[in-house]
């Protein structure tokens, strides 16, 4: 039988390069990841592989060097800034004697602490589930046969099944009850819709400052603070653009590279927000050295929730760190493609809010020439 090591908040981070490019950022991104979710970093290990090794993920010879690295630093869990397999994290946990865990189990940590209402609770619970059910394999749980028991299938039953059974139930409950707030959901959005309102939503990388820039639009108090996923659940407030009238505006949960697709999935509801939305602005951190990849990871989750195709407008934020103008940007056909901000300053809000005005008068004119154009028909 073999009995997980217990966990500790002293991690060692293991970052393996093969040829993905941007490893400083990845390095500082998985740093950042790690203390959200309250480990200390004691040390850093890496390597350069064509393809992860099967039984370790690593090879023989750097498993030993992650290994004497953990002893004297005294690292009491390594995390893997890559999605790693049960059977390698079990090897792994096996050779290092310490808790190993993947960068989707760090980020499901992380949505854990973070989630505040019932629906983001529920969300994070499903995914945590969905994750740990690839992870109920032979040789991880104890598979003593049981005694009989109030609540248990009976006597015979092993523990690998019961815990792939009560797994099950509980998945099958969570969805149920998110089904439900689901519905209640929509049926907001088709009142919104029935009032003929302009819905935008406030996409972005983690971080990126679309909380700090939609408090600064709409006074809202949403919480924000520097850190990764400070925000789960989806805000809407209203916003009052003068003669265009109000727009309902939304924060959603920033996005990451390769977030788990089990988290996708399970906060699907509150995605929905955003593949509902008439337009997105795509708030980046301008002051970033890899912004072109994390813009690259939005449109990539964008695309996978259904909402790669819907009218964006990126908003370059935190002008104040880079220095730049505020500015509004047209691509070659007199689109506006880009705003330059920074909602920490208040410096080009107005710019903003006049775009966004534009937009909502447009949308008001193009709804008019709609129902017009149905009553002559």
């Amino acid at each position: 039988m073999f009995e997980r090591p217990a966990s500790g908040t002293r991690a060692l981070l293991v970052q393996v390069d093969f040829g993905q490019g941007s490893l400083e950022e990845r390095l500082a991104e998985i740093t950042l990841l790690a203390e959200s979710a309250g480990a200390s970093v004691v040390g850093v290990v890496q390597a350069k592989r064509q393809a992860p090794d099967p039984a370790h993920f690593v090879g023989k010879g750097k498993a030993d060097e992650i290994g004497s690295s953990a002893q004297l630093n005294e690292a009491d869990i390594v995390i893997f800034n890559h999605d790693i397999t049960a059977a390698q994290q079990r090897n792994l946990e096996r050779k290092l004697n310490c808790r190993v865990i993947d960068r989707s189990a760090l980020i499901l940590d992380i949505f854990a602490l973070r989630a505040k209402s019932h629906e983001g609770k529920l969300q994070v619970e499903l995914a945590q589930l969905q994750h740990l059910s690839t992870r109920l394999v032979r040789g991880w749980t104890h598979l003593e046969r049981q005694k009989g028991g109030i609540g248990l299938r009976g006597p015979g039953e092993k523990q690998l099944e019961t815990d792939r059974r009560l797994l099950g139930e509980r998945v099958k409950l969570l969805k149920s009850r998110l089904a439900t707030l689901e519905r209640q959901r929509a049926v907001r959005r088709r009142a919104r819709e029935r009032r003929e309102v302009l819905t935008i939503s406030l996409v972005g990388y983690t971080n990126a400052g679309k909380s700090t820039l939609f408090n600064a639009l709409t006074k809202a108090g949403a919480y924000a603070a520097d850190q990764l996923f400070a925000t789960l659940d989806t805000t809407s407030r209203r916003l009052f653009l003068g003669e265009a009238g109000n727009v309902v505006l939304s924060d959603t949960v920033g996005f990451i590279r390769d977030l788990p697709h089990s988290l996708v999935a399970a906060f699907h509801a509150t995605l929905e927000e955003t593949v509902s939305a008439d337009l997105l602005l795509h708030v980046v951190d301008s002051a970033s050295e890899d912004r072109e990849g994390q813009i690259a990871a939005v449109n990539g989750v964008l695309e996978e929730i259904g909402a790669g195709s819907l009218p964006q407008i990126q908003i370059w934020n935190k002008i104040d760190a880079t220095l730049a103008s505020p500015e509004v940007q047209r691509d070659a056909c007199g689109k506006i493609s880009r705003v330059l901000l920074s909602a920490r300053t208040g410096e080009g809000l107005d710019l903003l809010r006049e775009v966004l005005a534009d937009v909502a008068l447009a949308h008001k004119a193009e709804l008019a020439a709609i129902s017009a154009a149905a009553q002559a028909g």
